[in-house]
Order: C-alpha cells, then sequence, then structure tokens
C-alpha cells in the first residue's frame, strides 16, 4: 500500500485539494483508493461522497479518531490522508508512522512561508524525517507564475532542505471541480491538460506517475 500524507501548519493553502486530486488519479488509473479524512472540516470526506457514483469513485473514512486507520481497507492499494489543519508534527504520529511519503501544500507570499516554517521545524525533528527514511515535498500552491510575488516565493523556497516538487497554478476550477466530486484528472480538454501538467513533477516523486 501507498500511503501519501498531506499536511501543513495552516488551514487555506488547498491541502483537501491536493489531497482529493491526488486521490482520484489514484482511483482513475484503476488503484484501489481510500482517502483518509482527519480534517475537521470534513472536506474531503464530501468530495468523496459527491464521486461516489463514478467508477473511479473512492472510499472515505474517518481519521479523527484514537486510531485513525483502523477502518483502512487491507485490500486498499493507495492511501492518502488529509491531515487535519493547524497540526503540529507531534499530533501526526499514526500518519507519520506509516506515511512513504509527506506532501506540503504552501500559499506564495512571503507571509505564507514564514508561517509554515514552525511546522517544518517539527517535521524535521520526527526521526524518519531526519533520517531521511521519509521524504518531504513541498507544493507551492495558487501561483501566478507571471508575479514577482511568485517568483520571490520560489527563490525563498529554493533556500529550505525539502525540495519544492510541483508548482500549481491558480485557477477557479478547482473549487469548482471539488464541489462536484471531480478533479483536473476527470478532463481532456487542452485548458485542462495544461494544469494537469503542473501536477506531472510531484506523481513522479510520488512514484505513481
Amino acid at each position: 500500500m501507498k500511503t501519501i500524507l498531506v499536511a501543513g501548519s495552516k488551514g487555506g493553502v488547498g491541502k483537501s485539494t491536493i489531497a482529493t486530486h491526488l486521490a482520484a488519479q489514484a482511483a482513475l488509473a484503476g488503484k484501489r483508493t481510500v482517502l483518509a479524512d482527519a480534517d475537521p472540516q470534513g472536506s474531503s470526506t464530501r468530495w468523496a461522497e459527491r464521486r461516489a457514483g463514478l467508477e473511479s469513485a473512492v472510499l472515505p473514512i474517518d481519521a479523527s479518531g484514537k486510531h485513525p486507520l483502523k477502518h483502512v481497507p487491507d485490500d486498499t492499494e493507495v492511501l492518502v490522508i488529509d491531515a487535519p489543519a493547524g497540526a503540529r508534527a507531534g499530533e501526526l504520529d499514526a500518519f507519520l508512522d506509516v506515511a512513504d511519503a509527506v506532501v506540503v501544500p504552501v500559499l506564495p507570499s512571503a507571509l505564507d512561508i514564514e508561517a509554515i516554517v514552525g511546522f517544518l521545524n517539527t517535521l524535521s525533528k520526527v526521526p524518519r524525517v531526519h533520517k531521511r527514511k521519509l521524504p518531504v515535498g513541498l507544493v507551492l500552491n495558487r501561483t501566478k507564475p507571471w508575479t514577482q510575488t511568485s517568483r520571490q516565493a520560489e527563490q525563498m523556497l529554493e533556500e529550505w532542505p525539502y525540495p519544492v516538487v510541483a508548482k500549481l497554478r491558480d485557477t477557479q476550477a478547482y473549487v469548482v471541480m471539488t464541489g462536484l466530486g471531480r478533479s483536473m484528472f476527470d478532463y481532456r480538454s487542452a485548458q485542462v491538460r495544461e494544469h494537469q501538467s503542473d501536477w506531472e513533477p510531484l506523481l513522479k516523486w510520488l512514484k505513481i506517475a
């Protein structure tokens, strides 16, 4: 089973959007996919429920309890965990113990980057991360490549020990698709394919492409 943890220290950075897209991509590839929703907002669960009628449905489970992953079926091939917003690494032990990779969304502004420093510092103290046995990748989300702000954010992140494994461009399509239980991977139009290409580096880094 491939287990991907999507986590960050603050809400509103697109964590659930990234988690649902990774789950959709796996399901569309024919993998038995589970989305473990540990976020009290329940956005990932609602997305999966809207998707239930599709052939590429994703099974949502509540991962907010004391034993958050006890309901994961034995035949699961890909498990995507949507961590609670604001949680520090010490509160994610149950997920970090089983994760094969950690994806951390970051918004392209100096304030947002500074806000996630504390979370990354706590993450660096996790033994598996410290020993480089658990890879951590940053996803620069809602970027506007033509702006100076986005370029400055990229330069700031280049100085960090964790790689930027994807840069996702800003578009309202993500909001619309989340509301429909869909993802960029469900469509084939030329405009959507441009945004799909933003995900390719992340999928290769996760070794699920």
